[in-house]
């Protein structure tokens, strides 16, 4: 039998830790679970849960992730053709997954997600990149009810009032079990389609400089978590890589990109062990009901890579990232021809042309 390779044997040793995690998590709610009863049940010591993970709410936002972006579909879900029937259609999706009785004499499944808020919420660190992951959120639906219905213009403002409804109903759920009443919570999302927020897109009030360049242009493979494949790298396009702080920008790529651009976003952060994971699950957890309510294609076209090794945004140009990162890079015939970095560098470098940049640089 041939031996595993040094990546293959971390790569097992992580999932037996996450699997007990998930199991001690389940059994006891996430303040009574013990990294020593998670490093007995996976047969591990202490120092080697420690090794794959910095500490006990990094694993548990891990956990999490893993769960949301490995749920399986429900079956016969049937796309909707309105806004209105994909907000319903959403939030139907949303709600079958709340605990609407009380969890006490139920199996430990509906105990694993009860502690996330407060852990969000108990820091700044968690709060803020939060806050922006629910941006990002509400872009996402935002696009894909405006595919659905292209005359409405932006819809992003409907989509945070959805957004807000339903992890609304999330909390109530969890405070107390029983309160919610489903029918309730999708008839008023159903209704928030016909809602005039008055919502538009100004241009950012800073924009950031561009420097036209000619670069080779050489990323590295990698996923699109939105559709779990890998992300298309070669047509042209635009590579935004954004600290967790700065996701709102995303909307900036996507309001100024032309309709042919592949618009990536790269996400970064100072702290990828234990934020990153929180990244994907708030991201997960939306596109997993999503995917439900839209026709694929309906579905946002843009590419979202979980970057916490930070080797796109090298590729881009970017040689060291934050939590406050704003850096995006316009590539044409495997060159980057465009970069711009700090507030408003999404929309600067979006908005660039292959023939602006050719007559700068004389490249192309």
């Amino acid at each position: 039998m041939a031996r595993l390779s040094r990546a293959q044997t971390q790569a097992n040793s992580r999932a037996k830790i996450l699997a007990a995690a998930r199991d001690e998590f389940a059994e006891r709610g996430f303040r009574d679970a013990k990294i020593d009863a998670i490093a007995e049940r996976a047969g591990f010591t202490r120092g080697a849960v420690y090794s794959n993970f910095p500490g006990k709410r990094a694993l548990y936002f891990a956990v999490l992730a893993n769960l949301s972006e490995n749920a399986p579909m429900p079956p016969h879900a049937e796309p909707s053709l309105t806004a209105q029937e994909a907000l319903g259609a959403i939030a139907r999706a949303w709600v079958a997954r709340l605990p609407l009785a009380d969890i006490g004499e139920r199996d430990g499944s509906g105990r694993l997600s009860m502690d996330l808020m407060p852990e969000v919420t108990a820091e700044t660190r968690t709060r803020l990149p939060y806050t922006q992951l629910m941006r990002l959120n509400a872009v996402l639906l935002g696009l894909a009810l405006e595919r659905l219905e292209p005359r409405r213009g932006r819809m992003v403002r409907i989509a945070e009032t959805a957004l807000t409804t339903l992890h609304g109903a999330t909390q109530m759920a969890a405070a107390a079990p029983g309160f919610v009443e489903p029918f309730n919570v999708v008839k008023a999302c159903e209704q928030l389609a016909a809602l005039d927020l008055a919502d538009s897109w100004p241009t950012p009030p800073i924009i950031a400089p561009v420097k036209h360049v000619d670069e080779p242009w050489s990323p590295p493979s990698t996923i699109n978590s939105l559709r779990s494949e890998p992300a298309d790298l070669s047509s042209d396009g635009v590579v935004a890589v954004l600290g967790l702080h700065r996701l709102s920008a995303a909307e900036e790529v996507v309001r100024a990109a032309r309709a042919h651009d592949k618009i990536t976003v790269a996400v970064v952060t100072s702290d990828p062990a234990e934020l990153t994971p929180l990244a994907r699950l708030a991201v997960a957890d939306l596109w997993h009901c999503l995917r439900q309510a839209f026709p694929e294609p309906a579905w946002p076209s843009i590419q979202l890579v979980f970057d916490a090794d930070a080797e796109l945004a090298a590729a881009a140009g970017v040689p060291a990232v934050s939590d406050v990162t704003e850096v995006a890079v316009r590539f044409t015939r495997g060159r980057i021809i465009a970069r711009s970095e700090g507030y408003g560098a999404c929309h600067s470098a979006t908005s660039v042309t292959v023939d602006q940049s050719a007559r700068t640089t004389g490249s192309i």
